[in-house]
Parts: C-alpha cells; structure tokens; sequence
C-alpha cells in the first residue's frame, strides 16, 4: 500500500513511523523537531509553503499541504479502527 502527501509524492505505507498536525495544533515541541530536520537536511517539503501536516519515516519527514486526519483516512488507519469498535 502507498500513502498519497500530495504534489505528486507517494510514499510506502509501511515506511510511516506517525503523521502528524502542523497547522491546527501548534506545539514548540513540533517547531523544534521540524527545525532540527531542516537543519539535519532531513525534511521534503511537497507541501508547496502551505504545511498542514508532517509525516515520519525512518529517513525523512515529509511536509504536506494535507491534513493530518485526512492522511490517516488514506492510510485506512481510521478505518481499523472504527471496524474494531
């Protein structure tokens, strides 16, 4: 399976470690990780400027103009869920 971030990038669905929000839930702690992996060369931004959200892979971390919930929606992690309740 493959999770689409959006700007044509798709990535293994098994190489995301979280997603993440950006925009709606701001965090120091989040600042900090996003600028310690610009400075560690470790971030793609296919967001284009506008960072919702930020997916984590075992070598990058992805930017995306994507909501954190609707990448979970594409990821069918929400739907596990709901069919577990």
């Amino acid at each position: 399976m493959f999770l689409h971030l959006g700007a044509d990038k798709v990535i293994p669905l098994r190489d995301v470690i979280a997603i993440t929000d950006l925009k709606n839930s701001p965090s120091k702690i989040n600042d900090e990780f996003i600028h310690t992996m610009k400075e560690e060369s470790m971030i793609v931004d296919v967001s284009e400027g506008n960072a919702k959200s930020f997916v984590i892979t075992d070598k990058i971390v992805y930017l995306s103009a994507i909501s954190s919930p609707t990448l979970k929606k594409r990821s069918g992690y929400i739907a596990e869920l709901d069919d577990e309740e």
